[in-house]
Formats: structure tokens, sequence, C-alpha cells
């Protein structure tokens, strides 16, 4: 079996943990849980990003020397992983001697490479990416297009690393490995960036002390990139020669499968940088690097003047760790934007956990009295029950390969699938006339065991995600609780492996219902209330915001795609026949070529794709268009497009639009107004 090595980003210090971090390492738990499962030999990873001029400043605000800053931020994370149950298997520190030896190992193997050089430098700095941006990449006012703050003029000695001329291997790589990056949209941008040049790469700084020294040149500390990255394999003991560092000869040997967990904000530093380093060495890439999207807090991007940087704890202790992680995954698609909405959170519980797999064992398992509570022994499954039973295997087939394949929500749609179908089963079978007559007593048994078989099968697949209420589930059944070992594969496969005669242990339901009241009560003391503002939190969870009025078909719930020939017309909406307008009014309208950078679903909208679009300017525009049921993320990208570029701004689904993508209905569909490849993006259209 191969062995599983998945890693968290090492989160930055600068402050304390919230669901951000926790969507992200529940993610990687969840895959750590399941290849144990499978019997593979796993290693899961986290830890902190502790150095960089962001945590010197910040230390010195506070009146701390760097090293007890970094020190007192290390509890609040490790006690988030405890009360979220995960299962981490290391926890990585870049100030701990073990990371600061293997990253100087590292920089000495691309000095030796001759990747590494001395020059002058001097560009704009951006303290809160610890990164150098480029003139191109800058909003106006010299702001980060991320932080949305003032970035520095750098001017310094600084060594480069030749990250130029890792250009066409990259590239080359990239088309050999297209699984190399997930989803595939975020692929699409990483691959432009690289065919677009790169420039060398400064990686040290002699401004500041805060960091590791560079080997000789205690008066240079390395770039904060290089310094992190690295803590994937100097977790491991490596960069390391054979036989010198077991684990990381197991874990990152080249028939390891290697999986990064990111945010998508840090997605060029591991798909980019950290390859080309790799390289540089001589090591190994890893397999795949998965890039997560942004969660929103009941709708509003998370602000500290909302007061919704939401610390897991709190609803931990509300929900349970299991619940909350349930959410995480199966509220999100992976890899896309999502929100977290206390109300959805608890409206998920109830429907899904609580009427459907609660509710499955609480309406089977009384009549388990009929048969001593013990399972009953029952001959070969035909019909309904054999036909329950064979889409309990597929279903499971299905969640394994959805979970290898790092697609999380997709496995629980599966699980559901089951849930569903298991609970449809009972309520045909009708167990509780069956009790009624000793004649049916015999079928009653054979519903009692399918139903029984489908939870035992539920109670696997949901372990990864939901451990304990996994195990609150097989106890019930009377089956002890999973005990992972490498070389078994406990994942099922086959249907009816509940041994006859297990004596079952009714208890309390395992998702009791929260009633309204409960719900008033939580919404109360959990949803953020913005600073300075006072009313009901129930108002303030977004779960209650009317939906922006519906614009012309065409136009505005697409939030930015129009459709010039008239969708109206093409429905019949419009009789009287385009109204005219002087050329003067046609030159007001400025109509550029936009190249598509990035797409993703809204979520919750259906109709709605977020695009960045370049339109020749020092930052892409965000435009909100209504075309997802035509067009995936994955097809957008890369696509030049017309813009309304002067459309004054719009908010739909709490994202302000800044354009309008132009298109055309057509008897065969949606189309869009486009231009060929060789358009530059900002060209005028006329």
């Amino acid at each position: 079996m191969k062995p599983f090595y998945v890693t968290t980003p090492i989160y930055y210090v600068n402050d304390k943990p919230h669901i951000g971090h926790a969507y992200s390492t529940a993610a990687a738990d969840m895959l750590a849980r399941y290849h144990r499962l499978r019997g593979q030999p796993t290693r899961f990873l986290t830890g902190l990003d502790e150095h960089g001029l962001k945590i010197e400043r910040r230390a010195q605000e506070l009146g701390q020397e760097p090293q007890a800053f970094v020190d007192s931020m290390v509890p609040p994370f490790e006690e988030a992983w405890q009360q979220l149950d995960i299962t981490h298997d290391d926890f990585i520190r870049t100030t701990s001697a073990r990371h600061k030896e293997a990253v100087q190992r590292l920089w000495k193997m691309l000095e030796a490479k001759g990747d590494i050089y001395l020059a002058d430098y001097e560009d704009w700095y951006c303290v809160g990416c610890e990164s150098f941006k480029t003139e191109k990449e800058l909003l106006p006012g010299n702001l980060c297009p991320d932080h949305k703050k003032p970035v520095e003029k750098i001017k310094e000695q600084s060594y480069f690393f030749r990250l130029s001329a890792y250009a066409e291997p990259l590239l080359r790589y990239f088309d050999a490995h297209p699984d190399f990056v997930k989803p595939e949209g975020r692929f699409n941008e990483v691959k432009s960036f690289v065919r677009a040049g790169l420039r060398d790469l400064s990686v040290s700084r002699s401004s500041f002390s805060w960091g590791i020294p560079v080997p000789e040149q205690p008066e240079h500390v390395m770039y904060v990139w290089l310094d992190a990255l690295t803590n994937y394999i100097s977790a491991l003991g490596g960069p390391a020669e054979p036989g010198v560092a077991p684990l990381y000869d197991q874990f990152w040997g080249e028939d390891a499968n290697v999986i990064h967990i990111v945010g998508k904000d840090i997605l060029r530093f591991h798909t980019i940088y950290w390859p080309a380093f790799l390289m540089s060495a001589g090591i190994r890439l890893p397999s795949q690097v998965w890039a997560h999207g942004w969660l929103t807090v009941n709708g509003e991007k998370m602000s500290k003047g909302l007061g919704n940087f939401l610390p897991p704890a709190p609803l931990v202790e509300a929900f349970g760790a299991d619940v909350l992680r349930y959410y995480f995954l199966r509220e999100v698609s992976f890899g896309q934007d999502g929100d977290f909405n206390h109300k959805n959170l608890i409206a998920r519980y109830n429907n899904e956990l609580g009427n459907g797999l609660g509710n499955l064992l609480n309406r089977i398992l009384p009549f388990l009295k009929k048969f001593d509570g013990k399972v009953p022994d029952v001959g070969p499954l035909e019909g309904a029950d054999a036909a329950l039973a064979s889409l309990a295997e597929g279903l499971a087939a299905q969640v394994r390969d959805n979970l290898d394949a790092v697609q999380l929500n997709r496995a629980l749609d599966a699980i559901k699938e089951l849930i569903d179908a298991a609970n449809k089963y009972v309520n045909d079978e009708e167990p509780w006339n069956l009790s009624k007559s000793d004649e049916t007593l015999g079928r009653l048994a054979q519903v009692a065991y399918v139903t029984l078989e489908c939870v035992r099968f539920l109670s696997v697949m949901l372990a990864p995600v939901m451990p304990n209420k996994a195990n609150e589930l097989r106890a019930q059944l009377g089956l002890g609780a999973l005990e992972p070992q490498v070389g078994v594969d406990a994942w099922p496969s086959r249907f009816g492996e509940l041994p006859a005669g297990t004596a079952v242990v009714a208890g309390k339901p395992v998702f009791p219902k929260i009633d309204a009241k409960q719900e008033e009560a939580l919404l109360a003391r959990l949803v953020p209330v913005p600073e300075g503002v006072e009313g009901d939190a129930e108002k303030s969870s977004g779960a209650d915001k009317k939906s922006a009025k519906k614009a012309p078909k065409g136009q505005a719930d697409s939030g930015g795609a129009g459709a010039p020939s008239g969708a109206d017309a093409a429905e019949g909406g419009v009789t009287d026949g385009p109204t005219t307008i002087e050329f003067d009014d046609f030159a007001k309208v400025d109509l550029r070529v936009g190249l598509v950078l990035t797409a993703e679903k809204v979520p919750k909208k259906d109709r709605l794709l977020r695009l960045e679009v370049d339109l020749g300017e020092p930052a892409p525009r965000q435009i909100v268009a209504g075309i997802a049921e035509h067009f995936t993320p994955e097809q957008m990208v890369g696509r030049r497009v017309v813009v309304v570029a002067n459309l004054a701004p719009r908010k739909l689904a709490g994202l302000v639009s800044q354009g309008m993508v132009l298109a055309t209905n057509t008897p065969t569909g949606l189309q869009l107004l486009a231009a060929s490849d060789d358009v530059p993006p900002g060209t005028p259209a006329k």
C-alpha cells in the first residue's frame, strides 16, 4: 500500500485560529483518517509559520521579543486542534532547531546547483503577504490587491533564486501531470502565470533579522516563503540522503502520495516557487496541491469590524466537533469559496443528521426486542433488500473514489444518498406493521438486518469526518470502535458482514433535534454582531436577507452577463423593437476585451459565477456573471470576453460586480461574445 502524506498550510501566528484555519485542518484530517482506515501508512502534518517582518513588527507593537510572542501563539492552535479532534502526527514550528537545520541544508543544495546569486534589489513589498509585488499587480495608490494596504518600496542587497530558469521545466511538468493542481480552474491560473514569464526571486532580506540566517552570511535572513515551504520535508527529517531519515524516505519517497491542502491565496507559492526549489535541489515534487476557497460568515467577508473572525471553540461547545466538521465539508464544494451560516448549520444538523441518519437507527432498534435484542439471522437477500444492498455497495465504492480524488463534499453527497435510500426503504417496508403479527416476523427480521447493515456501512464511511458519532452508531449496533491498522483495509465493500447474534445496545439519540427555542438561543449566543450595532442576532445571520431585485433577463440577475441581441425578445418578452440611440450615447459605453483569470461558483447562487477579469488595468476586475447554467468555472478560465467596463458597480450576492460580460442567446444556448487569443486584454471594442 502506498504511503499517504497530507499537510495543511502552516498557519501564520499573527492572530489566533478561526474557522478558516479549522476548515483546512478538518479537510486534511478527514483525508488522513480515511487513508488510515484503508490500511495505508499515513502521516498528517500541520504547524505554524513563525518568521518574517510581519511577526517582528507585531511583537514590537506588543512590546515583546519575537520568540516570546510566537511562543504565546502556539497554545491557541494546539487547543483548537484538540477541540476539533484533529489527529495530526506532527506539529512543526519554523522556529524549531530541526526546521532551521533543514532549511539551511536546502539552501546549500540550491547554491550548489548554481541557482543562488547575490545582487541589488528594489521593488514593492507587502508585509501582509510577505512577498514582493510588481507594478502591474498593484491597485491604484500602490495598494496590495489582497490586503488593500499600501506596499513599501524596499531597496537592499539580496540573494536571488534563478526562478526564471524553471519556467519551461515547470510547464513540461504541468503537461505531464495534469492533476498536479486542483481544482482545474486554479491550475489554469498557475499555468497562465508561468507562461507569462517568471522573474528571478529575491530569497533573502537584510533589513530585518527575524528569520533563519543564510548559511555563512548571518547578516541575511532567508525569504520567509523559502523558509516556510520547507516545513513539509523538514518535519520528515529531510532533505536527506537515503537511509538517514526513515520518515523522509517513506513519506517523501517516489511511491508516496503527497497531498498539500492550501488556501487559494497561497497557491502560487506552493505550485511555482516550491516545485522550482525542489527541482533545483533534485527532490521529487508533491503529488498534488489542492487549493480550497475562502469562507465568508453569514454572507459577509470576515473582518474584525464585523466581529466575525469566528474561533472554533464556541461552535464546538454548541454543536460538538463532529457536527462542525461535517458542516464544513458538506456545505462547501471543496476547492470553491463558501459561506459559513449559523442557520444553515442548524438546518443541516436537523434535516440530515437528526431526521436522516439518527432517525434511521432510532426507527429500527425498538423492533430488535422481537429478536431478544440481537441482530437476526436472515437468509439470502432478494427484491428490495437486494436492491438496497447493491446500492450500498455501489455508494461505498463511490465514496471511496471521491475521497481518493479529494472530492470531499461529493463523498458526503453519496453518503447522504444512502441515508435517504435506507430511510425510504424503512418507510416502504413499514416495520411497525410487520411487528404486529408472528406471521410477518420473518420479513421484519430481513428489514431489520438490512437497515442495521446500512447503518454499519454508514458508520465506517462517516468515520473520517465524524469519528465520535460514527463510533456511537457502532456502539448501538453492538460493534467496537474502529481501530485502523496498517495493512488492513476496513472500508466497507461487501453487504451482509454484520454478524448475526450481535447484541444491539439502544441508547440516547445520536443526533437529538434542535427545537425552535434552542435554535433561537444558539443564534443569539453565536451569531456575531458588528461593532456598534445592536439588534436581533438572527437578523444579522444573513439567512433572512432579501435577495437583490431581478433585473431584465440577460442582464442583472446575471450580475454581469448581458445579452445584446435581446434575451427578452428571444423569449417573446419584447415586441416593440430596439430603441435607437445617438452615436454620442454609444460612445459613452466602454467596451473592452478581457481575459478571464479565475472563475468560481457563487455559493448558493446556481446561476452566478464570480470572475476575475484582466482588462489591461493594474489589477483584475471582479465581475459577477449569470452564466453558471451554461459554463463551468473551468470553461471560463483563459477565455477572452467582451466587457462593458464603465458600467456602474453593482452588489450581487454580497459581491461587487465591476462590469458586464456580453453574451447572446442562440438556438443552442447562451454564447459569449469573444475575441481571438492574440488580442491583448484591455483592447477597446469599436
